[in-house]
């Protein structure tokens, strides 16, 4: 029987849904998407492109963390944009915080985004091995 076992970090937006930050599954992370939301407070950022991808991948590599992952495992992401003309500016961040790993991506402009933020990054991971 194949386990599925939620991930929760309070370095991380805590789910503001019923759904889990992450699941572990036969060496597998699924991370929901994440938004610009401040673990701390709660709060959403309403910065730039480039500020609110920056607190998105900050929130994403938490949650990967706690599932004993890394930002260097991740395998595939989905970056969902309000607006596609921003694709540059969050490209930019996203570069930065995966260096040389090249990660599978797709990313799509979506007619809305929870809270009406700018930017949602998910991903799918592999579990560290080490």
């Amino acid at each position: 029987m194949t386990v599925l076992q939620p991930v929760h970090t309070d370095d991380a937006p805590a789910a503001i849904g019923p759904y889990a930050q992450a699941i572990v599954t036969d060496g597998w992370v699924f991370c929901s998407g994440q938004i610009p939301i401040d673990p701390a407070t709660g709060q959403l950022l309403n910065g730039s492109v480039e500020e609110q991808t920056e607190l998105v991948l900050k929130n994403l590599r938490a949650v990967l963390e706690a599932a004993g992952s890394a930002m260097d495992l991740v395998v595939k992401t989905t970056v969902f944009l309000s607006d596609m003309n921003t694709f540059a500016e969050m490209n930019g961040v996203y570069a930065r915080h995966f260096g040389d790993h090249r990660p599978a991506r797709a990313a799509v402009q979506a007619g809305a985004l929870p809270k009406f933020c700018d930017v949602e990054i998910e991903c799918v991971a592999r579990v560290r091995s080490d």
